[in-house]
């Protein structure tokens, strides 16, 4: 599904919650708080285990049995307080896909590094929690969810009839720059299609988080889901004949727009050898807001153009025009992606009320 852009914290969620067990103002304080004490930790001789508070722990943990109680850096604990607002949270994905008719599924969290290596794109490969097991064999902590559903399918082959409408909540582990609201680990509601011919599975799944946020309380003019298709930027090569094989390293570089300065982008893409009319007409295609201008430059009978105008005639039938708007700078730098992609971001406004 969709990745989100600038994601609300459990603070954020728990204004939305209709009825906790503690009110706002408390449960709001709890997840502000912070412990620093540290425990020390005993074996007595029937080898049961003894928490005495009060103790400042060495981080590294010495002979006499200290250790550091705090999780480890990019990681969370989920006392009762928190544990609640996530059931309720993963509670409503559940529902959702319910009433979407998806079922759900799980995967392992440890799997094979190959399966994310080959064709995750530059950025995440950089991210991973790899490491050879005692077999020898390269493992990796999942970063993401979507090469996991890939394989099982695989897996299943002919023994499982289509369309396949599945869904799973997972956890997830990525190694990077930690910034607010995003650890190294997270969980993921992932909701994936099989089978239905193409746009109208992305129309589904728009869909399905819409219905999430009207659920949550979350209105139209508090969130802004931005879409476009990969297929337009594949135009764009095409247009200045730059080969196929470099399609991939462009996606990850614009992928930064927003996060980079324009200058820092274009640098980027001449590093790979494009030319600098190609990279002026990348950056001039991916400032485009508007459908009926992209129409203009690429032209309608364009894959991309017929495939994003038959997305917002689904969003109207289902009556989701007003969430979503054009933007060609949504890339996604994952390799995977084929064609419609889109982000969720959350208006300045809303997140400054909550």
């Amino acid at each position: 599904m969709a990745a989100w852009s600038s994601p609300p914290s459990l603070r954020h969620l728990l204004m939305l919650r209709p009825c906790l067990p503690l009110s706002p103002t408390c449960l709001a304080g709890s997840l502000r708080r912070h412990i620093h004490s540290r425990c020390r930790l005993f074996s007595s001789a029937a080898s049961s285990s003894t928490l005495t508070h009060g103790d400042i722990a060495s981080t590294h943990g010495d002979a006499d049995g200290v250790v550091e109680v705090n999780p480890p850096r990019g990681t969370r604990d989920f006392p009762p307080e928190d544990m609640r607002l996530r059931t309720w949270l993963f509670d409503q994905f559940r529902e959702v896909s319910r009433l979407m008719a998806f079922e759900e599924v799980d995967f392992p969290v440890l799997e094979s590094e190959a399966l994310f290596i080959r064709k995750a794109g530059e950025e995440i490969t950089q991210q991973l929690y790899n490491f050879e097991d005692k077999g020898g064999r390269r493992v990796v902590l999942r970063p993401e969810i979507t090469p996991s559903l890939a394989r099982l399918v695989i897996k299943q082959g002919k023994s499982v009839s289509l369309p396949l409408k599945w869904f799973t909540i997972g956890q997830c582990w990525r190694y990077e720059r930690m910034t607010r609201g995003r650890r190294r680990e997270h969980y993921q509601w992932n909701m994936d299609i099989f089978g239905v011919p193409k746009v109208r599975a992305e129309a589904e799944l728009l869909h399905a988080i819409v219905l999430l946020f009207q659920r949550l309380g979350i209105t139209s003019s508090d969130v802004g889901i931005r879409v476009s298709s990969r297929k337009v930027l594949q135009a764009v090569l095409n247009m200045y004949s730059i080969p196929d094989h470099l399609f991939t390293q462009v996606c990850v570089i614009v992928d930064k727009l927003g996060k980079m300065t324009r200058e820092e982008i274009e640098k980027e893409l001449v590093s790979t050898g494009l030319s600098s009319e190609a990279v002026q007409g990348i950056i001039d295609v991916l400032s485009i807001k508007s459908l009926s201008k992209l129409e203009e430059v690429l032209g309608s009978d364009v894959e991309a153009v017929a495939d994003l105008k038959k997305l917002f005639s689904f969003a109207e039938q289902y009556g989701y025009a007003d969430w979503i708007c054009f933007d060609a700078s949504v890339v996604r730098g994952l390799a995977y992606y084929t064609g419609i992609v889109f982000e969720v971001a959350f208006s300045i406004s809303f997140l400054c009320q909550q």
